[in-house]
């Protein structure tokens, strides 16, 4: 049996931390309500703001040497919907995104439709091509944009349903699709990635790509085959590439990358032993000291 003790409750971090806690907990739930009712989601178009795409590329805004993700409240929305001649309904073709701290909940609509430059002078912004768009944004808004551009992503080139044939709908959150022809949900998926460093405990192995710029060099990486775990997708890519077999791995961190689809970068520092640091390269039959 497990025991847990907690002393000083009362204490002002314990209590800072409940509260923090219990915010979270609060706008996850509210999230979940939102994206299974499409009544509440539908209400709460009218309350949330909005993150602007054009063509999946997002509007950004530079104040100062900063550029910033501006959220537009669904009013202003609703006047530049009006004022582009488009009808306050296109509201419904955004997707949930998330909520603030205050249960504001946020969504992403792309006005791929519309005129660009008409909507970028009523906008006051610019939409510029996403990659640039989401290296120029700090790290506090990049993730948002990213997770928003991918689900638009995604409900733009899943359409159709894969076994009918026949056109999908999705809900007004945006958190799935549905066939009716057949009854099948469709949720939104990402593909998983390992990128690991790789060492033999005093040097670090990094490769670079053909069409790399110069001087560029990443770690290693590849996508995880169905069937493997994580480890076994570190084992293979490592071995696929460079010929060598990892000895032991460490699990460092995850990312959602947008490029060139979802996917989720999960971060590895893979060892080597010293005296098994030979390189065979996937393309060539040299062996390479490392």
């Amino acid at each position: 049996m497990m025991h847990l003790f907690v002393k000083n409750f009362n204490t002002p971090t314990l209590q800072l931390s409940c509260r923090m806690i219990s915010n979270y907990v609060t706008r996850i739930r509210h999230l979940c309500d939102l994206k299974e009712d499409d009544e509440a989601c539908r209400n709460a178009l009218s309350s949330g703001t909005f993150l602007l795409f054009h063509g999946l590329s997002p509007l950004l805004q530079k104040i100062e040497n900063k550029y910033i993700t501006p959220s537009v409240s669904a009013s202003e929305l609703s006047g530049i919907l009006k004022m582009l001649g488009q009808a306050e309904k296109r509201m419904e073709e955004s997707v949930l995104i998330g909520c603030s701290e205050s249960l504001v909940p946020q969504f992403a609509l792309d006005l791929g439709k519309m005129e660009k430059a008409r909507a970028e002078l009523l906008l006051k912004g610019k939409f510029v091509e996403f990659q640039k768009a989401f290296f120029l944004l700090d790290g506090k808004n990049a993730p948002l944009l990213s997770q928003a551009q991918a689900l638009l992503h995604w409900h733009s080139t899943h359409l159709y349903c894969s076994r009918t044939g026949q056109l999908t709908q999705k809900n007004i959150s945006g958190s799935k699709r549905f066939c009716r022809t057949d009854e099948i949900i469709y949720y939104p998926q990402m593909s998983p990635v390992v990128i690991m460093l790789v060492s033999d405990g005093a040097r670090c192995l990094l490769a670079r790509q053909e069409g790399f710029p110069p001087r560029m060099f990443s770690a290693l990486a590849g996508f995880c085959n169905i069937g493997e775990t994580v480890e076994d997708s570190v084992h293979r890519e490592v071995a696929e590439e460079v010929g060598l077999d990892v000895s032991s791995l460490v699990y460092s961190a995850s990312q959602h990358w947008p490029f060139p689809s979802s996917s989720l970068m999960i971060g590895c520092h893979a060892m080597v032993q010293p005296k098994q640091n030979k390189l065979r390269l996937a393309f060539s039959n040299s062996i390479t000291e490392d």
